[in-house]
């Protein structure tokens, strides 16, 4: 292209920026207008809403007319707050759209057919001033996946009624801020590449931006999968999966608009920090937020507080620090807990006590056992014994409800409920009275109604203080899971003999029956007591949730992939992670929800190009993982990481802080200093926070800000900072087989620039490290030349 044709294109470009976003501004007023009638309408109804309604109720005629009219002025003021709703939204959509209303295009000819469509994709859908032609489509819609699918060429999209083909002639991709064209280019099917360096240019924002104009082919495959029941994404540090992610979840809101809502998505998150860091994705979509949550916070709402709950970070701490009472037992108990020869061993307990062994609690009432644990158990052996064991004890519940009944009409005659019938208030002798009136009682032709009036107080006491029985009853609370779920580590238990079982088993027995009865559960416990209670007492199913979403999945345990399988039985799943980031304990010795060994009916994508870290820093951490030859850096320049070896950690301190201010004299603006465990986190923090201004990122951390903060590597998972600094890379801290994904966990959070500390010899993952891709300084040599 000439350099005068692609003047003449820049300015017919800008021209059509111009007509769209004045047609946007048109909207905009109109809607505007719009809204402010639909709020003064609001308004008007809820002042005047009684004197609109006519209220008339002494006859039944009336009372319904008066009800009518009540629910029609009700549905009118709904209809009228749901309107404003909706156009406050599409303002919303608007006002983004008014600085950038798109930013990509595709020329595309239909099978036979002559004349080119220009299609123009954007956040969301702008139609002309007829309301009969589409000025920008939305990216999310079926003629929008051309632009991510497909090189200029022959091309196809799906469509309701069936698959278009055709030729894409030109795509071409625009860089366009507040109505202004800053840059175009045409381009092939890598196109994110020219955006990507310039977005990736920038500093690191304290929320994930959607970045929809940079989806790769494979992200775009990620996004409008429709077909598969799981679908697994094994994405490299950096790829972009979550983004992917949380765009395929706008997609999925969009494309299924008149069928799913947020509130039937469910994201599991690693961290609460994680959640303020990504707030702002789907809201920049133009969708709600789904439901949100860490896989901590959905145990604890299982367990519905009866239970102290150790956090995954906790263990972590403990795992890290390799100190502590009973260490080994605990360690090899995280691993053996997370497998599913664990859970055969308890579904065996279970198929066990289908036919004796459950314990039950005795039913008492004012103190006194009304019916003993012991019938309890015996009515229940007596049920069917092709029922599951929910279904048995749901018959149990029905007996119990009947035999209350029988205790009901006996409490009535005793000498408390008349006691306790004297501390009614008014109202409920009132309503007595009322009662008896409505039978005809009171009359000259009754001579029982004092008698008959004392009864009805009597029944109205025992019922009132059987209410709450029944209603434990009802939530089978006369089954105690704990007591039976503690008899599986009793000396006296037997494992069946096919069944394996970890060498420190009796003492993990003993440790975990130690928990239980103090109700503490460890992180490895709770799936497996949540499970088990579960299978005892019904598996209340989230069969609302149609797709849950799981990041960070090489963290989840087989046994934690089971439990979600049974709690949400109809979802779709959507699994992200990176294998080499699997840093809990049980990473070691199980297969992750990652791996190719997975037994659900899955599809699998894989993502292996790096676009967070510059090439150098993808090039040093690549380097010492396994398989690292497979992780593609993105071709953007930056300088080579640093290593600095020390003698002391007072050493290290003076230069951490003069490497902190070169950092922030060079405008970064999110700086993060990672250490291995919180307690190295903590140390540090006392010994800088009187010298720098920096901040301590804790477990209960729920929002990210810029500036400097001290993190533990295993919550800044999924976070990424303007430049990184490894507080400690020595091999003392870094040595074991687990530490090196943690280590590189702590790496790939680097955007622009690394550097790490070591105090004494730097860690053996670095040995593997060409020298070429970093510079090594020990700075005591340094220091003694001077």
């Amino acid at each position: 292209m000439t350099e005068d044709r692609q003047k003449h294109e820049r300015i017919q470009e800008q021209k059509r920026v111009d007509e769209v976003v004045a047609e946007i501004k048109r909207k905009i007023n109109l809607l505007q207008t719009k809204a402010k009638q639909l709020k003064k309408d609001v308004i008007d109804i809820r002042r005047d809403f009684w004197e609109d309604v006519t209220v008339n109720i002494e006859e039944m005629d009336d009372k319904i007319e008066t009800e009518a009219s009540i629910k029609q002025q009700a549905e009118f003021l709904s209809e009228r707050e749901r309107s404003h709703g909706q156009v406050s939204e599409r303002l919303d959509i608007l006002e983004r759209l008014k600085d950038t209303p798109y930013f990509g295009r595709i020329d595309f000819r239909p099978e036979r057919e002559e004349k080119e469509l220009p299609i123009y994709i954007g956040l969301a859908s702008v139609l002309d001033k007829e309301e009969n032609d589409f000025l920008v489509y939305d990216w999310r819609a079926p003629i929008a996946s051309m632009y991510y699918d497909f090189p200029p060429g022959p091309a196809n999209y799906d469509t309701v009624q069936g698959n278009i083909s055709g030729e894409i002639t030109l795509k071409r991709q625009y860089m366009i801020r507040n109505g202004e064209l800053k840059g175009m280019f045409d381009t092939g099917l890598t196109i994110g590449d020219h955006l990507l360096q310039s977005v990736l240019g920038n500093q690191a924002n304290t929320k994930m931006k959607s970045i929809v104009a940079t989806i790769q082919r494979e992200q775009n495959q990620i996004i409008r999968n429709e077909r598969s029941k799981v679908l697994v994404v094994q994405g490299v540090a950096g790829s972009g999966k979550t983004s992917a992610a949380l765009q395929r979840v706008a997609y999925l809101l969009y494309r299924y608009r008149e069928t799913l809502t947020s509130e039937q998505i469910v994201l599991f998150s690693p961290n609460p920090l994680f959640n303020s860091y990504v707030a702002t994705v789907l809201p920049e979509l133009g969708e709600d937020n789904m439901q949100q949550m860490t896989f901590y916070q959905y145990l604890h709402l299982q367990l519905n507080d009866s239970f102290q709950l150790e956090t995954p970070f906790e263990q972590m701490e403990y795992y890290l620090q390799e100190k502590g009472d009973n260490y080994t037992a605990r360690v090899e108990a995280m691993h053996y807990k997370a497998s599913l020869s664990y859970k055969h061993v308890i579904d065996d307990y279970l198929a066990q006590l289908a036919s004796n062994g459950l314990v039950f609690r005795n039913i008492t009432f004012r103190g006194q056992i009304i019916i003993p644990k012991k019938a309890i158990e015996q009515y229940f052996y007596r049920t069917e014994s092709n029922l599951s064991i929910p279904e048995r004890l749901e018959k149990v519940a029905n007996w119990l409800l009947h035999q209350l009944k029988k205790v009901e009409k006996y409490e009535r005659e005793k000498d408390w409920v008349l006691e306790e019938s004297e501390l009614l208030e008014k109202e409920d002798y009132v309503d007595v009275h009322h009662t008896l009136q409505e039978e005809n009682r009171f009359t000259e032709d009754t001579f029982d109604d004092y008698e008959r009036e004392e009864a009805l107080l009597r029944k109205r006491v025992v019922a009132s203080k059987l209410r709450p029985l029944r209603l434990k009853i009802r939530k089978l609370a006369f089954v105690d899971p704990l007591k039976t779920f503690r008899k599986l580590f009793q000396p006296s238990f037997q494992v069946k003999e096919n069944i394996s079982l970890p060498s420190h088993w009796e003492e993990i027995c003993r440790l975990t029956d130690n928990h239980l009865k103090k109700k503490f559960l460890t992180w490895e416990d709770a799936p497996a007591y949540i499970y088990f209670e579960k299978s005892l007492l019904g598996f209340n199913a989230q069969r609302t949730i149609q797709h849950l979403f799981i990041d960070e999945a090489q963290d989840y345990t087989p046994f934690q992939f089971a439990l979600l399988k049974k709690m949400f039985p109809v979802s779709r799943m959507t699994l992200l992670g990176d294998i080499n980031q699997a840093i809990y304990a049980h990473a070691l010795e199980n297969e992750t929800l990652l791996s190719e060994k997975l037994e659900e009916k899955h599809e699998r994508i894989v993502l292996t190009k790096s676009y967070r870290s510059t090439e150098p820093i993808v090039s040093f951490t690549k380097a010492f993982m396994p398989n690292g030859d497979l992780i593609e850096p993105f071709e953007r320049e930056g300088n080579l990481p640093i290593l600095m070896e020390v003698e002391q950690n007072e050493m290290a301190e003076e230069k951490m802080i003069s490497q902190i201010r070169l950092f922030r004299d060079q405008g970064h603006e999110t700086i993060a200093i990672v250490g291995k465990t919180m307690e190295e986190c903590q140390q540090l923090h006392e010994r800088l926070r009187h010298r720098i201004p920096v901040s301590l990122m804790t477990q209960e951390a729920h929002t990210f800000s810029k500036g400097i903060v001290i993190i533990p590597a295993y919550l800044a998972k999924g976070i990424e900072f303007d430049a990184v600094i490894l507080s400690n890379a020595s091999d003392k801290n870094f040595h074991h087989a687990l530490d090196r994904n943690l280590f590189y966990t702590a790496c790939t959070r680097a955007m622009h620039e690394l550097a790490l500390f070591s105090i004494g010899r730097p860690s053996r993952f670095i040995d593997e490290v060409p020298k070429a891709r970093f510079k090594h300084y020990k700075i005591h040599e340094i220091m003694a030349k001077k």
